[in-house]
């Protein structure tokens, strides 16, 4: 192209990345497990920070009515000039009562009213700051000393599949051996599927990507469920410093892939999937919550409409305030019925079916 032929709009990738940098990023990612399986310890790994305090395992005594609570802890981190603030929300004290029917009960309400919350906010009149507090990943633990995923896991996962993108995480995999591990990973997914359970699935290549990102792709999704060592210790072995776990035999490099999949899992989550966890749980999730909310919306306002006319019908009058409140609720439900129609379209065309919550 000749340079009195060139327009200019090439730039537009540079505006904005410019912008978005500018701006910042958020993620929100939600821990759930039972105590002592290394939930702020693999926290910590991952994004090579302090976030938690050595934490204490509460004894016995104190476990036997313990509830579940929600902890909110927030981080701005800087990478070559990105910033991210990051957002964990813990769940200290699930599964740790002895009745633990009601353990998921706090990670479900969390998740919607976060969803309630975006929705209220994008529906007022001043959108331009909104803040994002939605959960955009969980990493549900699941305890190496199990055959497979137990009764308590399942009822978590059957509640929260189609509000959150679930990665499984199998704590402290240093208690396994490779043979062990293996036939772990086989029978969780066995049980993911036997269950009906949807986790978080991979956005395949597309066909022009090189090989070697391919490559690391089939090797990420091999890995799934993530078989984990976390550590806040730092020793220098063989000239180098490497974060590991030291046993009186030895020591475990937690970021050597032979024995942990913790740097498979920070490659997923923050390198290459960031960002598709933000886009599904914006296009999918979300839209499911705010379809099912016009569509309550749209019932109430229906409702209201007949019993409108049927006291407009009762009072026999040729034109009252009760007629012109009717064609507003008529109006009102077209415009309701219209926008969900609208959603569901456009909830169709991301050929995640499965995933989609009639209303």
């Amino acid at each position: 192209m000749a340079e009195r032929d060139y327009i200019g709009f090439a730039t537009l990738a540079e505006q904005v990345h410019r912008k978005s940098v500018k701006r910042g990023f958020e993620f929100t990612l939600m821990v759930c497990g039972e105590t002592g399986l290394g939930k702020s310890t693999l926290v910590n790994t991952l994004f090579l920070t302090e976030l938690y305090g050595q934490r204490t395992v509460p004894r016995v005594e104190e476990r036997i009515e313990k509830t579940t609570r929600v902890e909110k802890k927030t981080l701005d981190i800087e990478e070559r000039g990105v910033k991210l603030r990051l957002t964990v929300v813990d769940t200290p004290g699930f599964g740790d009562a002895v009745n633990c029917e009601d353990s998921w009960r706090v990670c479900t309400q969390y998740i919607d009213e976060q969803f309630r919350q975006y929705f209220t906010d994008e529906s007022g009149l001043n959108r331009r700051n909104i803040q994002d507090n939605r959960v955009h990943c969980l990493l549900y633990f699941v305890p190496p000393y199990g055959h497979s995923l137990r009764q308590l896991d399942i009822d978590l996962l059957r509640r929260l599949h189609k509000k959150v993108n679930i990665i499984l995480v199998i704590g402290k995999a240093d208690t396994l051996t490779p043979a062990e591990k293996k036939l772990l990973k086989v029978r969780i997914l066995d049980d993911i599927e036997a269950h009906g359970i949807q986790i978080y699935r991979f956005p395949d290549c597309d066909s022009d990507e090189d090989e070697e990102f391919k490559q690391q792709d089939r090797d990420l999704k091999a890995a799934c469920p993530f078989a984990v060592v976390g550590s806040n210790q730092v020793m220098e072995v063989a000239g180098r410093k490497i974060r590991c776990r030291q046993y009186p035999w030895g020591i475990v490099d937690v970021e050597d892939p032979e024995q942990s999949d913790v740097v498979k899992l920070r490659t997923m989550l923050i390198s290459t999937h960031m960002q598709d966890l933000k886009d599904t749980t914006r296009d999918v999730h979300y839209e499911n919550y705010r379809a099912q909310c016009i569509s309550q919306i749209s019932q109430h306002a229906l409702r209201e409409r007949n019993k409108l006319k049927r006291e407009s019908t009762a009072s026999n009058h040729e034109f009252s305030e009760t007629d012109r409140l009717l064609l507003q609720k008529d109006e009102e439900i077209r415009r309701m019925q219209d926008m969900l129609a609208q959603m569901q379209e456009k909830l169709k065309s991301t050929h995640v079916s499965d995933s989609i919550i009639d209303v």
